[in-house]
């Protein structure tokens, strides 16, 4: 299994009057990791051939300095707008991973109907049918191109551990599968051994996040906290000095004969590059024992 850094984790040193990018990929080489993830960015907005130039210009830096490029991960909603209009923004999205010289590619589903907008047709399986074809069309795409797809535990509505495992079989494609985020499963309230024993057959790739966690019960903690599904409080936190099991994760990856990349997703309070140099640290022993 190898160590990661997404380049999200970053914050503003991944600013260009920062660290910028490449900066802040040699600082993942600096702490021991090899590879990164890529989050889109919109200083392109629909110009795809400038932004495949910046990520061929990214991909050629990572080969230069010994950085595999791991996976592109993007936002996609597949519900609230038009449905085959999204299929192919997606579609051109995995142009630009394969720019970056990422084998695999994550992309949401879809933050639900906003509240109150319907009062039937709300629930998971009602939507699934348009998820599935949504998928299944980008990864069939993904596929010529040497890419892996897969969905994320990210975004509440497609949280829940039962309800990726659903989707991935309703899609029923080689080239499709999930991204397992340890961490994530938090915001849906589910028990994240649990979550990642039921996932783990399907895994391509895998994110290694920790919480701070208070139950809904107690005061409101204040800055830095937002809530679960169920009202329960979190705060992002260095890998090993949260609440989430990842050690225990790690090892149910390991049984389950997962063997690519943990990366990084940091999303604590401290100076992100403290917060991912000691999570790096926490995070190989983990693997290692």
């Amino acid at each position: 299994m190898k160590i990661g850094v997404s380049l999200y984790s970053f914050h503003g040193y991944a600013d260009e009057n920062s660290l910028g990018i490449k900066g802040c990929i040699d600082k993942v080489k600096e702490f021991g990791g090899e590879g990164v993830d890529f989050i889109d960015t919109t200083k392109f907005g629909d110009d795809f051939d400038a932004y495949i130039a910046y990520a061929k210009d990214i991909s050629d830096y990572c080969k230069s300095v010994g950085i595999e490029a791991v996976c592109f991960c993007i936002g996609s909603d597949f519900l609230n707008r038009d449905t085959d209009a999204e299929i192919q923004r997606v579609k051109k999205m995995v142009d630009v991973a394969a720019a970056y010289g990422c084998k695999c590619m994550r992309h949401d589903a879809t933050p639900g109907y906003p509240v109150g907008e319907r009062k039937t047709g709300r629930s998971f399986d009602c939507v699934l049918p348009i998820l599935a074809r949504a998928y299944r069309e980008v990864t069939e795409y993904a596929e010529t191109k040497g890419i892996k797809t897969c969905i994320e535990n990210h975004g509440f509505f497609a949280q829940d551990p039962e309800r990726v495992e659903k989707l991935i079989n309703a899609v029923n494609h080689e080239n499709f599968g999930a991204l397992v985020d340890i961490g994530n499963f938090a915001c849906s309230d589910a028990d994240h051994n649990y979550a990642v024993g039921l996932l783990a057959p399907y895994a391509f790739h895998a994110h290694a996040k920790d919480f701070h966690k208070k139950s809904g019960s107690l005061d409101n903690p204040g800055e830095g906290w937002f809530q679960s599904r169920g009202g329960n409080y979190l705060r992002g936190s260095i890998i090993g000095h949260g609440d989430v099991p990842v050690r225990q994760c790690v090892q149910t990856l390991k049984r389950n004969s997962y063997d690519g990349f943990l990366t990084i997703e940091f999303e604590g309070m401290e100076d992100a590059l403290k917060g991912i140099r000691i999570g790096c640290d926490n995070l190989k022993r983990f693997v290692n024992q």
